[in-house]
């Protein structure tokens, strides 16, 4: 093999320099993700510009670009907390979360790659402490779910708050007592439910009984007031109404004028 001459060697050098710069000097940022640049002689962590957003970059060979997560995320966290009386409660929660675009600079000087750990996390068990402390077993176990994971976002936010993180949400999956709480809980509220069935049976049957009582009051003021009004006269009225209209119909019959009680008329037959 012939060699090189002497003017290739520098040649072959700077093309090997030349393919080193640029591959240093080039950056690809992926989808949901932004970059913080570092300047190695110039400041350090930039903060006063925007973030590298996704898509190719050149920088110089010398600095650096910390790639970061911007998109919606997710921490789960199984925790171990105490109620109001002191019982230790399961939590199994899910937090989600971004970094706050514009900030991210900051968070990387400040917080470092790491702020899930070193931020989020410490602050959600926190929250969690706090809120869950604020309650009972059977509220955390009964009716408060909704409740405790509302509080828990609004104390994490308020623990977050300038630092550089947003939490949007607050899930709370599953919250477990110790199974002697949970079975004593779940027989009180069977007993409840028990007697809440009770007091509106008796109550059903205590609303009958008033208004059959009711109903027998009217009939009975009914019967003293037609009583009343059933004079002689008039039920000798209702007698001449009656016998005329038996009159006019067409079975045969003997009508006996005064014949009956009271002086009405008698009526004899009525066979066809």
């Amino acid at each position: 093999m012939e060699r090189l001459p002497k003017f290739g060697i520098p040649i072959v050098i700077g093309i090997v320099l030349l393919i080193i710069f640029i591959a240093k000097s080039t950056v690809t940022i992926d989808s949901g993700k932004a970059g913080v640049l570092y300047k190695t002689f110039s400041g350090g962590v930039v903060t006063d510009e925007p973030p590298l957003n996704e898509g190719f970059h050149i920088v110089a060979p010398w600095n650096k670009v910390f790639v970061y997560e911007v998109r919606q995320q997710s921490l789960e966290e199984k925790m171990q907390v105490l109620s109001s009386n002191g019982l230790e409660i399961k939590l199994d929660a899910s937090t989600w979360f971004q970094p706050s675009y514009k900030d991210l600079g900051k968070l990387h000087r400040e917080k470092g790659e790491e702020y899930i750990q070193r931020l989020l996390q410490p602050a959600v068990r926190s929250a969690a402490r706090a809120v869950v402390g604020r309650y009972d077993p059977e509220q955390l176990y009964a009716s408060k779910r909704e409740a405790i994971q509302n509080e828990i976002l609004e104390e994490t936010q308020k623990l977050l708050e300038d630092q550089y993180v947003q939490v949007n949400e607050v899930l709370v999956r599953d919250v477990s007592l110790p199974d002697n709480i949970k079975e004593a809980i779940e027989r009180k509220l069977r007993q409840e439910q028990e007697s809440l069935e009770y007091e509106f049976r008796l109550t059903k049957a205590t609303q009958e009984a008033e208004r059959q009582r009711i109903d027998a009051e009217g009939k009975a003021r009914a019967n003293e007031i037609l009583n009343a009004s059933l004079t002689p006269n008039i039920l000798k009225e209702k007698g001449i109404q009656a016998t005329l209209e038996l009159a006019k119909s067409n079975n045969a019959k003997t009508v006996v004028i005064g014949s009956g009680e009271g002086g009405l008329p008698l009526i004899l037959g009525g066979s066809n």
